[in-house]
C-alpha cells in the first residue's frame, strides 16, 4: 500500500485520471484542479495517488493548491491515515474531503477544529425557479471590474484566503465562456459560474448575490441559467456545493432538483483541537 507524491502534474493523469474519471461527482475538484493546472494554472500544485494491496490499481488521490488543505479524492479511510503520515514533513493547514475520509486524516494528524461543514448536490432533473424579472446573459470583458468584485467577496464570505486570485479566475472564465450574470434593468443582480466539462461533469459555482439584493429569487434564476449552460455543453452530471451552515442556499438548489450525493469536512490544522 503506497502513496506516490508528485509535482508532476502529467504523471499525476496518467496515473490517476481513469480512477477519478470512474466517479466523477466525489472527484469533481481533484479533475478540474488537475486540469487548470495543466493549463499553467496553481503553480507550485502537489498530487498524490494510492495503490492499495491488490496491485498496481489507483485507489485513492489528492491534490493541493499552494496554501489550502490537501483536497481528498475517493479512497479508503486507511489511505487516508497513510496519507496524514505521508504530508506529515509538509505541514498542511488543514484538509477538506468527505466526512469520514477527512476525519480518519484529522485523527491520524493529531488535534483539529472543524472549520465548515458541505454538502455536495448532483442534479436530478431540473426544475425552473419561478419567474423573476430579468434575463441571463454570460459576462463580457467589460464586466470584469464587477465580476472581479463579486468573486473576491464570495471569497471572503467563506473566509477563503484572497490569494486564491479572484481577478484572474473572473479573466479566464468569462474568456471561456463560464460565467452567467443575471441582469434587470438596473444591471447585473447576481452570478454564476459553470465549469467545463471534464469526465462528464461540470461543477456550479461559484453563486453570488450582492447582501443587498438577495430574498428575491435572482440567485435561483442564475444558477438555473448556469446549470442550463452546463447542460447544453453535454455534461451527464452536474454537481455543486453548499456550506451546511447556510439553509437557505441548501434549500434553494433542492427546489431546482438537486440531490444530496455525500457531506464533507474541511479541517482545520492551525489552531488545533479543544
Amino acid at each position: 500500500m503506497t502513496w506516490y507524491l508528485t509535482d508532476d502534474v502529467e504523471a499525476f493523469r496518467a496515473a490517476a485520471h481513469s480512477f477519478l474519471a470512474a466517479d466523477p461527482a466525489r472527484n469533481t475538484v481533484l479533475l478540474t484542479l488537475s486540469e487548470g493546472a495543466r493549463d499553467g494554472h496553481w503553480p507550485g500544485a502537489r498530487f498524490g495517488w494510492w495503490t492499495g494491496p491488490g496491485g498496481p490499481a489507483v485507489g485513492g488521490a489528492y491534490v493541493q493548491t499552494p496554501g489550502m488543505p490537501p483536497v481528498l479524492g475517493t479512497m479508503p479511510d486507511g489511505a487516508a491515515r497513510e496519507l496524514a503520515g505521508a504530508l506529515r514533513g509538509e505541514m498542511p493547514v488543514g484538509v477538506n474531503g468527505a466526512t469520514a475520509t477527512a476525519l480518519a486524516f484529522g485523527e491520524a494528524w493529531g488535534r483539529y477544529r472543524v472549520d465548515r461543514e458541505e454538502r455536495l448536490f448532483r442534479l436530478a432533473e431540473l426544475a425552473e425557479p419561478a419567474p423573476t424579472l430579468g434575463r441571463a446573459r454570460l459576462a463580457t470583458e467589460a464586466d470584469l471590474p464587477l465580476v472581479t468584485a463579486w468573486m473576491t467577496a464570495f471569497l471572503d464570505e467563506l473566509a477563503l484566503p484572497p490569494g486564491l486570485g479572484a481577478a484572474a479566475a473572473a479573466a479566464r472564465r468569462t474568456a471561456a465562456g463560464q460565467l452567467v450574470l443575471w441582469e434587470t434593468e438596473e444591471g447585473p443582480v447576481s452570478l454564476a459560474a459553470a465549469s467545463g466539462v471534464l469526465a462528464g461533469q461540470s461543477r456550479i459555482g461559484p453563486v453570488y448575490t450582492p447582501p443587498a439584493l438577495r430574498g428575491r429569487g435572482f440567485a435561483a434564476v442564475a444558477t438555473a441559467a448556469a446549470t442550463r449552460l452546463a447542460l447544453g455543453w453535454g455534461a451527464e452530471q452536474v454537481v455543486l456545493f453548499t456550506d451546511l451552515a447556510n439553509p437557505t442556499s441548501n434549500a434553494l438548489y433542492q427546489r431546482l432538483g438537486y440531490r444530496r450525493v455525500q457531506d464533507l469536512l474541511v479541517l482545520d490544522f492551525t489552531g488545533g483541537g479543544d
